[in-house]
């Protein structure tokens, strides 16, 4: 199991949180420290089986100066996430064959 995890976010803290309380074993990758790939983004959306925008952050300043707006095919919404990794919603966690947004953190156990 893996977590793709901000420690300064609150969300992200509570995901992982949760996943230590569930006695779960979990990698944790600082995706904005270690960066992540197109592939390994594309793959992580592929098993939530929602749309790439769904993990776009509308809220960052980023999102509103530079995309709020436009209409982008998910193949081009997740390179806008790679190369604005703050964008990208969180936590997001993995397991196996299926991953999922863990905000809120009850979210997680869908896939446990």
């Amino acid at each position: 199991m893996k977590i793709y995890h901000n420690p300064r976010c609150s969300k992200s803290r509570n995901g992982l949180k949760y996943l230590e309380t569930k006695g779960c074993d979990f990698e944790e990758v600082r995706y904005l420290e270690d960066g992540i790939s197109e592939k390994e983004l594309s793959d992580l959306i592929a098993k939530t089986g929602r749309p790439a925008f769904d993990f776009v952050r509308t809220q960052e300043q980023v999102y509103k100066d530079e995309f709020k707006g436009k209409t982008l095919s998910d193949k081009e919404w997740i390179k806008v996430l790679v190369e604005n990794p703050k964008l990208l919603q969180r936590p997001i966690v993995v397991n196996g064959d299926k991953a999922v947004l863990g905000n809120p953190p009850e979210n997680i156990d869908s896939i446990l």
